[in-house]
């Protein structure tokens, strides 16, 4: 499923942040750019997002924070939006800055900045990976990452930003392996993880945003509905209109009060049929989740509806078709079970 797919790589998606950050790049210029295109990203305005992140890395080329939000951008527009993203663009931004952040942490390895660019150039690249279902490497990058958010806590035990990912990466490690706790050298880690990211939330960290959305999946996925709830609703606060948050609102409802849960949902479906040239992707995803929603309280007619319009749905790319084939699959079927 493309929601616990988001699970997994939650704790790698770290260009989010809340609107005033207690921890910020010395730099006062590099932070305002910072601010203001991580902004535009966690508000879905990619080509602004792009500008500010070009302009930081033409005026301060000394740094590689331009190159990696740069990939970031591209990266977060094509998870977002279900297209498929520019592989040299984003890989070539990411290589660069890798090899820059390598340089500089040469010249001082007690430099919790330094060391936060290379983790950063790791932790996109897992994502990345990630996303494009290349595991092996993504767990590789990903367990780099950690380690460099680790070296970072070792320099400033109040660099609440790694907290986040190493908060994360414990949850799901524990998670996905609880199977294997009966070993002596495994341990579970799921409240640990759980405890260090709220940490970061309370001291409101550099990138609060990935925060928030990885303990509303990492509620969800305890089934404890009302703190993802709320956690969905505390996120909504900074960003009304946010995609992410609203989906995870949605999600959280579907135990609470389905009707409410299909009005959120809904709400998000709208967001995406006002992108410009939109490729039906998560349209199609949105439409599957409410029309399942209204088959479980038993309004048929407008769950086949739904099943109609998904199937309807002309020109999509060949990559749109092979991404979305099981779910085409499971409308099909579901349109033949509402109308025996």
């Amino acid at each position: 499923m493309e929601h616990y797919r988001k699970i997994i790589v939650l704790f790698i998606v770290l260009f989010f942040p809340k609107l005033i950050f207690s921890q910020s790049y010395p730099d006062t210029a590099v932070n305002s750019l910072m601010r203001s295109g991580i902004k535009e990203i966690a508000n879905q305005n990619y080509t602004e997002a792009s500008n500010d992140f070009l302009k930081l890395n033409k005026k301060y080329p000394g740094i590689p924070l331009g190159k990696i939000y740069i990939a970031a951008t591209e990266i977060a527009k094509a998870y977002d939006l279900g297209e498929e993203s520019n592989s040299d663009f984003i890989n070539n931004n990411l290589n660069k800055a890798e090899e820059q952040s390598k340089k500089l942490l040469e010249t001082d390895e007690t430099n919790v900045w330094y060391n936060y660019f290379v983790a950063l150039c790791n932790g996109f690249k897992a994502y990345f990976d990630a996303i494009n279902k290349n595991w092996f490497a993504a767990f590789s990058e990903g367990l780099s990452a950690k380690s460099d958010f680790e070296k970072c806590l070792k320099i400033d035990s109040n660099f609440y930003d790694a907290y986040i990912a190493i908060g994360a990466y414990d949850y799901w490690k524990s998670r996905k392996t609880e199977f294997l706790n009966w070993l002596p050298f495994m341990s579970d880690k799921e409240q640990v993880g759980i405890n260090l990211i709220n940490i970061a939330i309370k001291h409101s960290s550099y990138n609060n945003y990935s925060a928030i959305s990885s303990l509303i999946w990492i509620y969800v996925d305890q089934r404890d509905y009302i703190k993802a709830k709320k956690t969905a609703e505390e996120g909504l606060k900074l960003f009304p209109d946010n995609r992410a948050f609203k989906w995870g609102l949605a999600r959280a409802y579907e135990n609470i009060d389905k009707t409410i849960a299909i009005k959120y949902y809904q709400e998000v479906l709208q967001s995406y049929l006002k992108v410009p040239n939109q490729n039906h992707y998560n349209e199609i995803i949105l439409k599957h989740i409410i029309a399942q929603i209204y088959q479980r309280i038993g309004d048929k007619s407008k769950a086949l509806l739904l099943c109609n319009d998904i199937l309807s749905i002309k020109n999509l790319s060949e990559k749109v078709k092979e991404n979305l084939s099981d779910r085409l699959k499971r409308v099909e079927a579901m349109k033949e079970e509402l109308t025996r």
